[in-house]
């Protein structure tokens, strides 16, 4: 039971968004990105946690996976946590989970959401600061070193490691 003194505590602590994504990689190592139709860039399949809804991170990443790419799939372990602060907004928490690596009958059973997005495309890793905001570039080049070495998962600020 939430007393009037303790709701008010609640209500008056600082807000932070959660968002979650998978890190999906094929045979050649390259990342899948997505093209939203709702802002410049690219991204990863993720997107906002539903917390108020009771949805975990890892429950985020899998749902917006299903949603926007129409791929079902376990992921696999946290590769990061990345506190990105905000500009016009609260700041975020954005965790990456690895996605594994698609097979081409993988790839082939992509469906975009069209609502959300316009395409999708394979980049090698030399590419993906190219396409991807600074953040979240930094981010992925991260992840891939945490797979490439084991090491993690890793935590970052704004998308630098922060130890």
């Amino acid at each position: 039971m939430t007393t009037p003194d303790y709701a008010t505590y609640i209500a008056g602590l600082p807000r932070v968004l959660a968002a979650a994504a998978a890190l999906f990689r094929d045979e050649r190592g390259r990342v899948l990105l997505v093209e939203p139709n709702y802002r410049e860039g690219w991204a990863l399949p993720g997107g906002t946690v539903e917390s108020d809804d009771g949805e975990t991170p890892r429950q985020g990443a899998r749902r917006e996976t299903l949603e926007e790419i129409g791929l079902d799939r376990e992921l696999g372990p946290l590769l990061a946590v990345d506190w990105v602060p905000g500009t016009g907004r609260p700041p975020l928490v954005a965790y990456l989970y690895d996605g594994g690596v698609l097979t081409g009958d993988d790839l082939k059973a992509i469906r975009l959401q069209e609502e959300e997005l316009l395409s999708w495309r394979l980049v090698p890793r030399d590419e993906l600061t190219a396409h991807l905001p600074s953040a979240t570039g930094r981010r992925v080049l991260a992840a891939l070193d945490i797979l490439a070495d084991g090491m993690g998962p890793a935590e970052l600020e704004n998308g630098h490691r922060a130890v």
